[in-house]
């Protein structure tokens, strides 16, 4: 195929060893998704996809988590996947190109489920798919040419569908070329008023990596030269910006997967790089008792968090849940405000609030500040400055956000989040079943078994 396939079929195929704290990991990740999965229940895109797949009912494939209902494995994946991602909940990782690795969990979780693999394989492929994710986001932005992180989730989810089902080198190879060409996804998804697509498209690229590993295990070739050739990965999408063979180095070398460390569980369910912000405007709320103490806020952030999340004119005014939870500014107001940042900040009540839309046009101000810049990717520097009534100024400043790689949620925070996020749709009981089955999951044989723990 060419030298970048070859270079990630061989780390599948050749990675014996994966080292006990990256499993323990993955499964932190897997019960995390969970949480976030039940979540995001009752949202409207998740029940859209649910219908969807109600159209193709197979009795032998996969079940759609928290239903009896089974499907084939990609639409499982797909309306699995939307579930995990809707509410900008699951885990992060930031550097050239920023992306949700955890995406990769519910097509490996639909595949192994559909093959009846054990556990311990499912845990193996989710730690190298992290790892090949990781890496790329390292080697070369997307989003700088307008295209979309989610093509990196195409890329790392097809080699860990390789280390999960056994496949040879050769296959491997045409399985990412197969999901990959064809299936490019643009940036448009996150411009300006964002849809529910935006909480879809990651799961649609792990769709298209299970239909392009299918077609390669069934001896379809692949566009040959999918990242070198002339009309390839790096020609169309990076214009021909170098790729960082150094970032590609654990790979390259064949070195035990440990990058799942180096992502981010969320905290707050906001888009990452406002993170830092919902810790600050948790200090900040103290200083007032209602709307009309505050006579200004102003926010100094950085030129990633600048160019994803504040600088459209539709984030002073957002309309839908999707572009709210990729504003600052509304994330700012509303948490200072309220004192937090739940879903429920995100509802067409809040939304349409005449006080948060007063305080965003008239009282919110907005800067990119290039010493905030320069504390990033190693941290989220955020700043925000309210002043109230009485004149009085509070300024805080928050780089490493409670669940950053730098400020790590315990394992005891990761079970707290998922029972919060699963507190209405299971019983305490039901809880504990599923976070049991999760942490021992290397000792589960069939993970199909553990699909009725799931329902709700």
């Amino acid at each position: 195929m060419d030298k970048y396939t070859k270079i990630f079929a061989d780390y599948v195929v050749n990675t014996k060893m994966i080292p006990q704290e990256s499993i323990h990991e993955a499964k932190r990740r897997i019960l995390d998704s969970f949480g976030v999965m039940y979540a995001a229940f009752h949202e409207d895109a998740p029940k859209a996809v649910r219908k969807y797949a109600y159209m193709f009912e197979t009795q032998d494939g996969s079940y759609l988590f928290g239903f009896p209902f089974k499907t084939t494995p990609e639409v499982a994946a797909f309306a699995n996947g939307v579930l995990v991602r809707y509410l900008d909940f699951n885990d992060t990782y930031l550097s050239k190109e920023p992306l949700h690795p955890s995406d990769c969990i519910p097509g490996l979780w639909a595949v192994g489920e559909w093959k009846k693999i054990g556990g311990q394989k499912l845990l193996e492929s989710i730690v190298v798919a992290y790892e090949i994710g990781v890496n790329l986001c390292d080697a070369a932005s997307l989003r700088k040419h307008g295209w979309d992180h989610v093509n990196y989730v195409t890329i790392m989810e097809a080699c860990g569908l390789g280390k999960l089902l056994g496949l040879e080198e050769q296959t491997i190879q045409h399985a990412i070329s197969l999901a990959l060409i064809p299936n490019l996804s643009a940036r448009q998804t996150r411009a300006g008023e964002l849809s529910m697509w935006k909480g879809a498209a990651a799961a649609n690229s792990v769709r298209n990596a299970i239909f392009g590993t299918f077609l390669a295990m069934n001896g379809m070739s692949g566009p040959y030269q999918p990242f070198e050739g002339e009309m390839g990965f790096f020609k169309q999408v990076l214009e021909n910006e170098t790729f960082d063979d150094n970032a590609l180095e654990p790979i390259i070398k064949q070195k035990e997967p440990k990058r799942i460390f180096d992502t981010y569980i969320k905290f707050y369910p906001v888009e990452y790089h406002a993170q830092s912000v919902v810790d600050i405007v948790k200090k900040l709320h103290q200083y007032i008792s209602s709307p009309d103490d505050i006579e200004s806020i102003h926010i100094d952030t950085f030129k990633a968090a600048y160019e994803i999340i504040a600088k459209d004119k539709e984030k002073w005014e957002p309309k839908t849940k999707e572009t709210a939870d990729h504003s600052i500014q509304y994330i700012t107001v509303v948490g200072i405000l309220d004192g937090n940042i739940t879903k429920h900040s995100f509802s067409k009540e809040k939304l349409n609030d005449p006080i948060v839309k007063k305080i965003l046009s008239t009282k919110t101000t907005l800067d990119q500040k290039d010493e905030l810049t320069a504390g990033y990717p190693d941290g989220i520097p955020n700043r925000v400055t309210l002043k109230t009534k009485d004149q009085k100024v509070y300024t805080e400043e928050v780089k490493y956000p409670k669940g950053h790689a730098k400020n790590k949620m315990s394992d005891e925070e990761v079970i707290e989040k998922f029972k919060n996020n699963a507190e209405g749709i299971l019983t305490n009981t039901e809880m504990e079943n599923v976070i049991d089955a999760v942490m021992n999951l290397e000792k589960c044989e069939d993970i199909s078994k553990l699909a009725q723990l799931l329902r709700v």
